[in-house]
């Protein structure tokens, strides 16, 4: 089924809606969950609370893009689990995605940080539009997907040495670029 279609469904408060959603992206949200968190109930948990969650923002939102809406869902609801997860012990995989980007964002804390924090995700938008493809793909899947420097060296067909070392370069130029656009680390 088509996503308008999908969305329609929701609009009409079918139960269909929720059907036809696990059947074109359920194995799309689970990865991502599964990037995030490795428990497999906290997966399915994630699914379903994206399904929970996707039913009740529709309506009022309309999503633009069904894939992007329901992924950002499950990443938040992922994140949150992770958080969760991580007040008694470490997903050391997670941990070092963090510690990757933690050099390039601060920590949005009080109001001026919120406002910051809006600042800087456009300056990273700008910043990911400006660079080569390639390099714009693996710093996403890496720091949005959450996917392995592994898995990545697969999917782009190069050795792990080169995702790091393009991934080092990035995080540099986004430094840089943040730097120029006013942002202070």
């Amino acid at each position: 089924m088509e996503d308008q279609g999908i969305v329609h469904l929701y609009l009409q408060r079918s139960q269909q809606a929720i059907v036809e959603t696990k059947d074109k992206y359920g194995a799309y949200c689970r990865v991502i969950a599964r990037n995030i968190i490795s428990n497999l109930s906290d997966i399915d948990e994630c699914e379903n609370d994206t399904y929970l969650a996707a039913w009740n923002a529709i309506p009022p939102t309309m999503p633009r893009k069904l894939s992007v809406f329901l992924g950002r869902i499950t990443r938040n609801i992922a994140l949150d689990r992770y958080s969760y997860i991580t007040a008694k012990k470490r997903n050391r995989q997670f941990d070092a995605i963090l510690t990757e980007l933690e050099g390039c964002i601060a920590s949005p804390d009080t109001v001026e940080g919120e406002y910051e924090a809006g600042e800087t995700a456009s300056l990273i938008n700008e910043f990911l539009y400006g660079i080569e493809e390639q390099a714009r793909n693996i710093f996403i899947r890496r720091y949005w997907y959450s996917d392995s420097i592994e898995e990545l060296a697969m999917r782009f067909q190069m050795s792990s040495s080169k995702v790091k070392s393009i991934l080092f370069r990035t995080r540099n130029k986004l430094r840089v670029h943040l730097a120029k656009g006013g942002v202070h680390l």
